[in-house]
């Protein structure tokens, strides 16, 4: 019997496999992972002792419709329940989001340096996807106006951003969805919103309420420390909300990040703590590489973007660090092949790194 190929749509072939960072090391008898962002304590004790409690009864469907984690989530910022759609991280709704608005003949338009899920999501609905360049690593609002088009169905910005650490005021958000056509979404990704201090960002919920076509998203992973659990929520208009009902998985939130997401919500002081700790810490290392040579851009994230000027020295440092048992991101996929991305960690673990890429910067002058 004669068998026929299979024959996947041809775009897909040209989609590019996300990278996550690195988590071990060969040979190394300790590894201080500083790759993806996580939050520097992991998650919160009320979240362990959560899972704990659902084990027994993982062999049960959970609730489908996550109740009471999204009334937990709008209880905890203030938001309608009703408007919120929970999902397997935020990448989950993001790729939804994608198949939704997107198709053969859209568009979807990103940042040069933006989160590089949205560009293989958008792919992966058949979207055209555009990267405008943006303006010292920050997402330029007049460059993202210009390249709007007929076909364009989507606009997703990080704010902040990962890799890069910018962000946009709130100003300039309300300038680029006042100047957006009705139809186009502004897809809004607040990952890193909980490590935001100032007086001039919001999120995103004040424009999803002011208008039909803005989504904030969402996510456990960073702060929350549950990125191994994949919990991610949106914050939609009703008739996105709907939309996202018909078309995501009937149980795409797990029985135990249902109960943990809850709890962490619940935990006393872990957002302050956490802040107070990432504020503290990446100040003091963006000052410590800064003295060593190492040019730091201004971060609001739980990283910073380290820029060695080349892409040899970047590699250079990253095989450095990797002697040591420090793991960063390499983000040339991102078009930064000059520049290493580092999570801040534990004041122990960030006291290693600085004394890691201290030395490094003495020997460089070899590059």
């Amino acid at each position: 019997m004669n068998k026929m190929p299979l024959h996947p749509r041809p775009e897909i072939l040209d989609i590019e496999p996300y990278t996550p960072g690195v988590s071990k090391l060969p040979g190394a008898n300790r590894v201080i992972k500083l790759s993806s962002n996580e939050g520097a304590f992991g998650p919160p004790p009320g979240a362990l002792r959560a899972i704990a409690a659902a084990a027994p009864g993982l062999h049960r469907y959970p609730d489908g419709s996550a109740t009471r984690l999204r009334q937990a989530i709008g209880d905890r910022f203030g938001l309608d329940g009703e408007r919120i759609v929970c999902g397997a991280g935020s990448d989950d709704l993001i790729f939804l989001l994608c198949h939704i608005y997107g198709g053969a003949g859209t568009e979807l338009i990103m940042t040069a340096h933006g989160f590089s899920i949205y560009q293989i999501a958008g792919r992966l609905a058949g979207c055209r996807v555009v990267k405008v360049p943006e303006r010292n690593l920050t997402a330029d609002v007049d460059a993202i106006l210009a390249w709007v088009s007929p076909a364009t169905r989507m606009v997703f910005i990080a704010n902040p951003n990962n890799p890069t650490g910018t962000f946009l005021p709130h100003t300039e958000i309300l300038r680029l969805r006042a100047a957006l056509p009705p139809d186009v979404l502004l897809v809004l990704d607040a990952a890193y919103a909980e490590y935001m201090d100032r007086p001039d960002y919001d999120a995103g919920a004040s424009l999803v309420d002011a208008a039909d076509n803005v989504v904030m998203t969402r996510t456990f992973s960073k702060m929350f420390g549950m990125g191994g659990l994949r919990l991610g929520w949106a914050y939609a208009p009703p008739s996105v909300v709907d939309l996202l009902h018909r078309t995501r998985g009937p149980f795409n939130v797990s029985l135990a990040a249902h109960d943990a997401g809850i709890a962490a919500l619940a935990e006393p002081g872990w957002v302050e703590k956490s802040l107070a700790h990432n504020t503290a810490e990446r100040a003091r290392v963006t000052a410590a590489l800064a003295a060593a040579g190492i040019r730091v851009p201004p971060s609001e994230g739980n990283f910073v973007l380290a820029d060695f000027g080349t892409p040899d020295v970047a590699e250079a440092a990253d095989r450095h660090l990797r002697g040591r048992g420090l793991i960063v991101r390499r983000v040339g996929g991102y078009g930064l092949p000059h520049c290493l991305r580092i999570t801040i960690g534990l004041a122990e673990e960030n006291d290693l790194l600085i004394d890691a890429l201290r030395d490094f910067m003495k020997e460089a002058v070899l590059f």
